[in-house]
């Protein structure tokens, strides 16, 4: 309560008046709002400026939020032969390529588009040899990290693709993205696997969130083995892409 308060506080106690002490309470309530009125809470910024400011407009004294990378657009690896929108070589064939065929150019029951990828795991072949095989998609073709090449994948949440089998039952034991090492290596590796391919194509995702994406010049990969397919192993893939 302020000083010019007490003469009416005085003023009350002499007269002794009803109509005083009303009077009296008013002013009480006056003086104790304008007492408090240096208390009121000031926003360091207004909501509107923070927007015009794309909201970096936050005062030292707050918390701020971790800045968000601008929406990631789709970044593909395969969507049709000769797209320009394709990235990375399937060049990565694992551990010699005696035993894969791998045909980007396939037109019959692909998922979309003109055409899709039709591979040919030679199981046979992999018998005699070691035993498994696979294909890695690679920046530039053929860079197992010896030089560079790696994409700056940052803000993709997952990678997803479309696979289906030849006759249903093919057993791919993994998937992957990243994992090369070398003088140039990438700053991750995300997998599922194993799957065991239908004879339908059906969309499969590696969550690739939480990962380090800042560096990866192994985009794709595959693998398989004559265990789990003791006979033949034919599969196709389409539309793989980061999103």
């Amino acid at each position: 309560m302020s000083l010019v308060c007490v003469p009416f506080i005085l003023f009350m106690v002499m007269n002794k008046q009803i109509w005083i002490f009303a009077v009296f309470a008013t002013l009480v309530l006056a003086c104790g709002n304008a007492d408090n009125s240096d208390k009121s809470v000031v926003p360091t910024s207004s909501s509107s400026d923070a927007v015009a400011d794309g909201g970096a407009n936050v005062s030292n004294e707050t918390t701020t939020a971790s800045v968000v990378d601008p929406a990631f657009k789709p970044f593909d690896i395969y969507t049709d032969k000769g797209s320009i929108l394709n990235h990375y070589v399937p060049s990565g064939f694992m551990p010699d390529g005696k035993c894969v065929t791998l045909n980007e150019t396939w037109q019959e029951g692909c998922h979309s588009g003109k055409t899709c990828i039709r591979v040919v795991y030679g199981v046979q072949c992999s018998r005699e040899d070691q035993q498994w095989a696979g294909v890695y998609w690679l920046n530039p073709a053929n860079n197992w990290g010896h030089r560079k090449g790696g994409f700056n994948l940052t803000g993709a949440q997952k990678l997803t693709f479309w696979a289906k089998g030849e006759s249903g039952g093919e057993q791919i034991s993994e998937f992957s993205v990243g994992g090369i090492a070398n003088e140039y290596p990438d700053t991750d590796l995300a997998s599922i696997g194993p799957v065991i391919l239908s004879s339908e194509w059906r969309q499969y995702t590696i969550d690739l969130r939480g990962k380090d994406l800042s560096y990866i010049s192994g985009g794709f990969a595959w693998t398989a083995n004559v265990t789990a397919n003791p006979e033949s192993c034919i599969f196709y893939l389409d539309d793989i892409r980061f999103e």
